[in-house]
């Protein structure tokens, strides 16, 4: 069974920047697409970004092209969120998930392990 823990949530000024962590145990997430996801309170939880195991491909969604960037380290079980020129509708809780059953990274489909959540703040 993996467990996935984030960090690296807080509360940012508009134009700052955080970098969220999501490490795996209690076995590796090997061969597996990983992605980041976010939700509000009352709407649907919205995929963010995706990687695919070997980093060779991700996926973003319109809203944070050019402004996040995921990545991942399989030595560590680790995969990353570098969030930049952040915008209070960034608000959010973020969430990591493992896809392991393939779909495609631009797909929500096939997320069967999630974290928590930690919660990310933008004040304007």
């Amino acid at each position: 069974q993996v467990h996935l823990v984030e960090s690296g949530g807080g509360l940012v000024q508009a134009g700052g920047s955080l970098r969220l962590s999501c490490t795996a145990s209690g076995r590796t997430f090997s061969g597996y697409a990983m992605g980041w996801f976010r939700q509000v309170p009352g709407k649907e939880r919205d995929l963010v970004a995706a990687i695919s195991w070997s980093a060779g491909n991700t996926h973003y969604a319109d809203a944070v092209k050019g402004r996040f960037t995921i990545s991942r380290d399989n030595a560590k079980n680790t995969v990353y969120l570098e969030m930049n020129s952040l915008k209070p509708a960034d608000t959010a809780v973020y969430l990591c998930a493992v896809q392991s059953t393939s779909y495609g990274l631009a797909y929500k489909l096939g997320y069967d392990v999630w974290g928590q959540g930690t919660q990310v703040t933008v004040s304007s």
